[in-house]
């Protein structure tokens, strides 16, 4: 473990933060001191000098993938930068320009909705930022309107009428649910806490990756370990945001992690194995590489989860 905390320490600035946050329990004023310096150096720096004089980052809110504002504040919660002016300024921008009169943020130019899945990811980086409540109000309402009966969460409800719910939407929105929670808000929390128990059991109910009925794989992407996740649901993004939420290890559990287990490299590191395609600002990590964020990641989940690590 220290090997590999030695070699987190050597990677980016936001690495570094990250890695004393979670894996060593360092103290607020180191960690406000690092934390401060991923605005002005390093992947922080980078993804803010992308910002163009429009406010937005790509061309909007959600075009180009994955250069757009939605992704790029994504990235930056990610990374856990502080809520710098050009962060909360083009957050302010989306709320004036992306909400519809459903409550929802939209990111399309026809449809009168927002999609589920990209409210759960707005939810998560604006409540990370600090965006205040009232502005978030909506943006709630519209996502327990749209639990499904099984408990989870699915961004066809108002395209196609599934009857059975994503495992891509149910991870967004659980994010953001919880992310709106532990940043302290008060709106509707106790019907927000009960969705967000319905839809944990939703993903336990298959085991993170297996047919409910079954049991087998239901897509083998989903076993791949990417950074950045994007919209897709992967083990690890799941596992990750378990131990976030502070959920009680599950045996259902047991599969995900065992898996995650089994991808450790003989250096002790985990790589990145898949990367979904589409135009970046720059690439933080090759694919096939040892990745110094899903190393990250994977050490925060065997952690928390020490009873089967």
């Amino acid at each position: 473990m220290n090997t590999m905390i030695d070699w987190l320490l050597q990677g980016d600035v936001s690495i570094q933060y990250l890695t004393k946050k979670y894996l060593r329990n360092a103290g607020s004023d180191e960690l406000q001191h690092l934390r401060k310096r991923i605005a002005t150096e390093g992947w922080g720096k980078r993804f803010l000098d992308k910002r163009s004089a429009s406010g937005h980052w790509g061309v909007d809110f959600y075009l180009p993938k994955w250069i757009s504002s939605h992704y790029t504040l994504l990235d930056l919660r990610y990374l856990e930068i502080e809520p710098v002016d050009p962060i909360m300024v083009t957050l302010a921008l989306i709320l004036q320009q992306c909400k519809v009169p459903d409550g929802s943020i939209n990111e399309s130019k026809t449809g009168p909705s927002g999609d589920l899945c990209v409210n759960g990811m707005f939810l998560n980086y604006a409540s990370f930022f600090g965006v205040p409540e009232t502005d978030l109000k909506s943006v709630v309402d519209y996502i327990l309107e749209n639990q499904m009966p099984d408990g989870g969460f699915n961004c066809d409800v108002n395209r196609k009428n599934p009857v059975h719910s994503s495992m891509h939407t149910t991870i967004a929105i659980l994010e953001g649910i919880w992310e709106f929670v532990k940043a302290g808000y008060q709106y509707r929390i106790k019907e927000l806490n009960q969705a967000k128990n319905k839809a944990e059991e939703f993903l336990l109910l298959h085991h993170l990756y297996k047919s409910s009925r079954s049991g087998e794989i239901i897509d083998k992407k989903w076993t791949m370990l990417s950074f950045p996740s994007r919209w897709r649901y992967d083990i690890l993004r799941a596992l990750v945001y378990f131990v976030d939420a502070g959920v009680p290890y599950d045996p259902r559990m047991e599969d995900a992690v065992n898996l995650l287990k089994s991808k450790q490299r003989k250096d002790g590191t985990w790589p990145v194995q898949a990367k979904h395609p589409g135009q970046v600002h720059f690439d933080m990590e090759k694919t096939g590489s040892p990745s110094r964020f899903n190393t990250l990641r994977a050490l925060r989940i065997l952690k928390g989860y020490e009873q089967i690590s």
